[in-house]
């Protein structure tokens, strides 16, 4: 087996998947204030209950927006090899993918309103098996990178 994927994702990625984080916590977070807002009704030890459970969901939060995202960032890699994409990404369970590139049936680039402010975009390309991306690459990097794996792909196809 050949050896890991080399390229790395925009350190930006960071940023944007902390943004997203917070913003994926916030409701879990309002609706820990609301349950021990209900619980402060009942007195005695419910009151213990909705601190801690409004406290759990802060730490679960901290954890999610300031650990999670530095450790996917350090993890993802990505190669866009002659004749496959190689992509390995997970924090605690890695997850490496081997694309061939004569499998790979069109490619495209993506930009949500997030990755747009912060100047990055998304490839996905297209298998009969379904979908896979390389996320958070700065906007010229990934139109190369859909460039190249077009052209890859387009060389294969006159093999």
């Amino acid at each position: 087996m050949k050896g890991g994927p080399a390229e790395r994702l925009d350190p930006r990625a960071i940023t944007l998947w902390r943004i997203t984080g917070a913003l994926n916590m916030l409701p879990l977070l309002v609706g820990a204030c609301f349950a021990a807002l209900g619980l402060l009704r009942f007195g005695d030890g419910s009151v213990l209950f909705g601190v801690l459970l409004v406290l759990a969901v802060v730490v679960l939060a901290g954890v999610v927006v300031g650990v999670v995202p530095g450790m996917r960032w350090r993890r993802w890699r990505y190669e866009i090899r002659s004749d496959e994409v190689d992509l390995q990404r997970g924090i605690f369970w890695i997850s490496r993918t081997l694309v061939p590139l004569a499998r790979i049936q069109h490619v495209d680039t993506r930009q949500g309103p997030l990755q747009r402010r912060f100047g990055l975009s998304t490839v996905v390309f297209y298998t009969a098996a379904g979908p896979n991306q390389i996320p958070e690459l700065s906007t010229p990097i990934a139109a190369e990178a859909r460039d190249r794996i077009a052209e890859l792909t387009r060389e294969q196809d006159e093999l």
